[in-house]
């Protein structure tokens, strides 16, 4: 099968569409036909998690995955993150913490710290570590991307206490 398909999905919440290719991955149709760069392929073996995104709420190693799979589903960016101007907590820590040198792997890093903390609200060091050995840094900004996991946990519960407990239902 090598003539093209068209699939639909929703894309940082937005329903789009796409002509695809059956040999396309997902990182290509992401930059090439959406102009989202966020997301880079480094490896091209699913072994860096520089091309990490979301489908369905699942982080995905984009260069690996076939972008015909998304049809149908839900996929988040890390240009969807955020909410405006407003970077997410897990992107706004990156930065206060200096999380990142050359910043290359810091969005696949971003992904997986968010869905870390979507799961675990406050990881020891050891699970951190554990959760994001399949993030490479070439530069070896690994003790503050510790920091800055730690920084967005501690800001998520501080805001989740702000938060007025839900009322009953009747």
């Amino acid at each position: 099968m090598t003539e093209a398909r068209t699939i639909r999905f929703t894309l940082n919440g937005a329903p789009v569409s796409a002509s695809i290719m059956p040999h396309e991955t997902l990182i290509d149709m992401l930059s090439q036909r959406f102009e989202l760069k966020g997301a880079r392929e480094s490896c091209g073996q699913g072994l860096c998690g520089c091309c990490t995104v979301y489908v369905d709420c699942k982080a995905v190693s984009s260069c690996l995955y076939l972008a015909w799979f998304v049809d149908g589903t839900k996929v988040v960016t890390i240009e969807g993150l955020g909410s405006g101007p407003t970077l997410d907590p897990v992107q706004q820590a990156f930065i206060d913490a200096s999380a990142f040198q050359c910043g290359f792997c810091t969005p696949g890093f971003v992904m997986m710290v968010k869905q870390l903390l979507d799961t675990h609200a406050n990881p020891t060091d050891e699970e951190i570590r554990h959760y994001l050995t399949g993030n490479l840094c070439r530069c070896s900004a690994y003790p503050e991307i510790v920091d800055a996991v730690k920084l967005a946990a501690s800001r998520r519960a501080v805001a989740a206490a702000r938060q007025p407990a839900s009322e009953p239902q009747s």
